[in-house]
């Protein structure tokens, strides 16, 4: 079964993005391991604020991937290869768990990590913490009770900019 790992970046105090969806404060002096960690997946899947921001980029990141885009209102195919899921979600994971391929990943946003924490559908979490304090923004994780989940440390790099990079399995059995 493919696996589903959440690979994002945060702020010390827990922020994927500025209020406004920003990551200006991302750290890209270096490669952080994403190299590596980008030849390991040939899917990805993200929210429709996401991709909407994805779109902004100079340069679309994604084009040799296969790409979903979870959304209520975007439909269609773009020019990216992107393929839109709108309904049934839960079901389109598990056949695509399912299916040949390598990892899967969940590039964000905050309600897409929130649905698929509710779901117990991440497998790994990676998290590059960047030294700063932004004070507000978009939370990795949403304050609710019922999301608790054990994680297992599976390594920790860090690196000269003081930036730590932790790997966690989770344990879907509390």
């Amino acid at each position: 079964m493919r696996k589903i790992i959440l690979y994002i970046a945060s702020s010390i105090d827990g922020y994927i993005a500025r209020e406004s969806g920003e990551v200006d404060w991302l750290f890209t002096d270096q490669d952080y391991g994403y190299t590596e960690f980008f030849a390991q997946i040939d899917t990805v899947i993200m929210g429709s604020k996401t991709y909407l921001q994805v779109l902004s980029f100079e340069e679309y990141p994604y084009q040799d991937k296969e790409v979903f885009v979870f959304s209520k209102t975007l439909q269609g195919e773009t020019n990216h290869n992107v393929k839109f899921v709108g309904s049934d979600w839960k079901d389109f994971i598990n056949t695509l768990r399912q299916s040949d391929g390598g990892n899967i990943w969940l590039v964000g946003g905050a309600a897409m990590i929130y649905s698929f924490m509710q779901h117990n559908l991440i497998d790994e979490l990676i998290l590059s913490i960047h030294p700063i304090i932004l004070g507000n923004g978009i939370p990795l994780i949403v304050n609710d009770p019922n999301l608790e989940t054990k994680l297992e440390l599976k390594d920790v790099k860090t690196y000269d900019s003081g930036l730590v990079q932790l790997s966690y399995d989770l344990n879907k059995n509390l």
